[in-house]
């Protein structure tokens, strides 16, 4: 009768600690990011010859939507690329660039990645686009049932992907207007595979009012 108690109360506690792991109680909510943090974000260009510029530079004049890359060799991460870029052709009429940014480089990780991301990639080597409160999902999103859809889901649809380098750090989505129009769309993924939704990129997007000449002179 004690063994059955026993075993009656593990399984218990490991149903309610499942139960709660698939809440969203326990993670940790984003922190919204300044424009001015944005801004003064320092990037890093890919070739050789690295060069070094302030992240504002990319959206200055014309906006732009830009992918924060939670690993490019993770296969949810390779179907939100393509899906993104898929958005390209219309991004492209609306005058909008489509760029991604990374933590780390890995062997040929950022390589591998750029066929399914039709836009340049960049380096944010001190991880700034995942904060200002950087996030972690560790091996509880293995146990979250939104997860393991998303895995099915990527799967399904013929993208694989490989182990190397760090995942656990939550990536996203902005969509920056330029000069001072400010964030128009911060996205941030609550767990593994948790993706932008397309149609609120459009129209996001659409929000854009590229600079004038008049106002740049200013």
């Amino acid at each position: 009768m004690g063994m059955w108690s026993i075993g009656a109360g593990a399984i218990g506690a490991a149903a309610l600690a499942l139960l709660l792991a698939n809440t969203d109680m326990f993670l940790v909510k984003p922190q919204k990011a300044a424009l001015e943090y944005l801004e003064d974000i320092d990037l890093k260009t890919l070739e050789k010859d690295a060069v070094i510029f302030k992240a504002k530079v990319l959206w200055e004049k014309n906006g732009a939507a830009i992918m924060a890359v939670r690993r490019p060799g993770c296969f949810l991460c390779r179907e939100e690329a393509a899906d993104l870029s898929s958005l390209k052709p219309k991004l492209d009429e609306l005058g909008v660039p489509l760029y991604a940014v990374v933590k780390e480089r890995v062997m040929n990780e950022v390589k591998d990645f750029q066929p399914y991301f039709k836009g340049e990639v960049f380096l944010d080597e001190k991880k700034m686009f995942y904060g200002p409160q950087r996030r972690k999902m560790m091996f509880m999103g293995f146990v979250r049932l939104g997860v393991w859809q998303n895995f099915f889901r990527a799967w399904n649809g013929g993208f694989s992907g490989n182990l190397e380098g760090e995942g656990f750090i939550l990536g996203g989505l902005f969509v920056m207007g330029p000069g001072k129009q400010g964030i128009l769309l911060e996205h941030r993924e609550k767990e593994f595979g948790d993706k932008v939704n397309l149609t609120s990129v459009l129209e996001a997007a659409r929000k854009i009012k590229p600079q004038s000449s008049a106002s740049e002179k200013k």
